[in-house]
């Protein structure tokens, strides 16, 4: 496509019947093992991707060199990649064999404790949920990354840089966080806003309009990517999240920039390694895990599906369930200590109704 329609507005126009598909198949994978990933890859990275690809921009672009091949092309487009820019060539895999073997027990470990999470305190409960999220999603970029260099050779980028060790927000989320994501809205987001806000305010501030903008795209993002996870409307909370952290960051940089001359190398890690710690601990208990148990990302039970959850007996409801989610055996053990749903359609709420209305009535127009 690169070489037959020119960059710009046609070719956004081409693909947008594929962001389109993108953001429609995602609706009908009930599985929490199956459609959160399939939610991140398809709706936020590939998207994005191709809308960066329209403008022969980003890793999708001819412009690389060499130019990426048609395999090479739907790997990179379809999950978390980024290429590294000097490849280098190792035969030892043991370092990977046992940063898994590491991983996998740390999230065995945990599997106990959580099965049992209403006799634990509820900040433990919060730090076990951070280190769960850490984990899977570490796991996961993981698997990606070796098997994308069995497959096709390319050496990725990890997606993490121990941030647990983050010393401010600017640290935590450019240089240690999710760097993927954090790539993907730098060249769609910040790079844009302040290459427009350099001619309107100045060099020197440029980059505060282009922050902000891009924390308040990566909070409608994951309200987006939650909707997918809950099958219900927002309430925002993620989205203020993101633009407290944005807020932050401007502030944290304004006076980095102010304090310069007297503290070259700012403050000390052993001072602001605990600062940024705990600001991140504190903000995200406030609005970001509440979000994650209220869309039931632990307990994955599916919701408007009255032909499916209808029963006589409120645990055939559960086992319904269960049995549709296909889950593996911790979640299934928890949704089997779940509040049984209702059988009353009134019970539910109007929101997770007329979102189940929207799902279906998208995806029937594709049947």
């Amino acid at each position: 496509m690169g070489k037959i329609i020119p960059k710009g507005v046609w070719r956004l126009f081409a693909i947008v019947p594929v962001i389109c598909l993108f953001l429609v198949l995602p609706l009908n994978l009930h599985s929490i093992l199956l459609g959160t990933p399939s939610t991140f890859f398809l709706v936020w990275l590939a998207n994005f991707k191709l809308l960066l690809f329209a403008f022969e921009k980003g890793p999708l672009s001819s412009n690389n060199n060499p130019p990426p091949s048609l395999l090479s092309f739907l790997a990179i487009a379809c999950f978390p990649i980024k290429i590294q820019q000097k490849t280098t060539k190792n035969g030892n895999q043991s370092p990977h064999v046992v940063n898994y073997a590491l991983k996998f027990l740390l999230l065995a470990a945990f599997i106990p404790v959580y099965l049992n999470k209403e006799n634990v305190h509820s900040t433990i409960t919060f730090f076990l949920y951070c280190f769960y999220l850490y984990i899977i999603m570490e796991i996961l970029f993981s698997v990606v990354r070796d098997l994308v260099w069995s497959l096709i050779g390319l050496e990725l980028e990890p997606q993490f840089n121990k941030p647990f060790l983050s010393t401010s927000l600017q640290d935590f989320w450019g240089r240690r966080w999710n760097l993927m994501v954090s790539d993907i809205l730098r060249q769609t987001v910040y790079n844009p806003v302040r290459s427009v806000s350099r001619s309107l305010i100045g060099t020197r501030w440029a980059p505060i309009p282009a922050i902000f903008s891009t924390f308040v795209v990566s909070g409608l993002m994951h309200e987006l990517l939650f909707c997918y996870f809950g099958r219900e409307f927002p309430r925002w909370d993620l989205t203020w999240f993101f633009v407290l952290h944005g807020v932050c960051m401007v502030v944290e940089l304004v006076v980095k920039d102010a304090l310069k001359d007297k503290w070259p190398r700012g403050l000390p890690w052993f001072l602001s390694a605990p600062l940024a710690v705990a600001f991140l601990a504190v903000t995200g208990s406030w609005l970001f895990i509440p979000e994650l148990l209220r869309c039931q990302f632990d307990v994955r039970r599916e919701k408007g599906k009255e032909d499916s959850c209808r029963s006589s007996s409120p645990r055939t409801s559960v086992a319904a369930i269960n049995r549709r989610l296909a889950t593996p055996l911790p979640i299934a053990a928890v949704v089997a200590k779940a509040t049984p749903l209702s059988d009353n359609p009134d019970s539910k709420s109007s929101s997770g109704r007329s979102f189940m209305g929207f799902r279906q009535g998208v995806v029937s127009s594709f049947d």
